[in-house]
């Protein structure tokens, strides 16, 4: 069993930054990949990106490519999604979650899920 809390959403500015925060209650948190997805109103959720067990593996989601950087600390159970030049349509819930198969950017093979923080990209 997995508990993931998310922290560290707001409200922004476009071309802001925002780091969110992922801590995961677990005695093994080094066994699962850790994703990060988003979902806004009306709209299905959306694979941000997904981390490797030992960090050493990354991938983003084309949106958001070159603006996110994804990290981890096992030693912490920890996992921050640093958000850079942000715009309004990255607004959204955003949500961190485990796996402990193959990483993947399908929300569908994810075990275990936090409640979401919401970042607001506004003027």
């Amino acid at each position: 069993q997995v508990q993931l809390v998310e922290s560290g959403g707001g409200l922004v500015e476009p071309g802001g930054s925002l780091t969110l925060s992922c801590a995961a209650s677990t005695r093994n948190f080094n066994s699962y990949g850790i994703g990060w997805f988003r979902q806004a109103p009306g709209s299905e959720r959306e694979f941000v990106t997904v981390i490797g067990r030992s960090g050493d593996i990354t991938y983003y989601g084309e949106s958001v490519e070159g603006r996110f950087t994804v990290s981890r600390d096992n030693a912490n159970n920890m996992v921050y999604l640093q958000m850079n030049n942000l715009k309004p349509e990255d607004t959204a819930v955003y949500y961190c979650a485990a796996d402990s198969g193959p990483i993947s950017s399908l929300h569908s093979q994810y075990d275990y899920w936090g409640q979401g923080t919401q970042v607001t990209v506004s003027s």
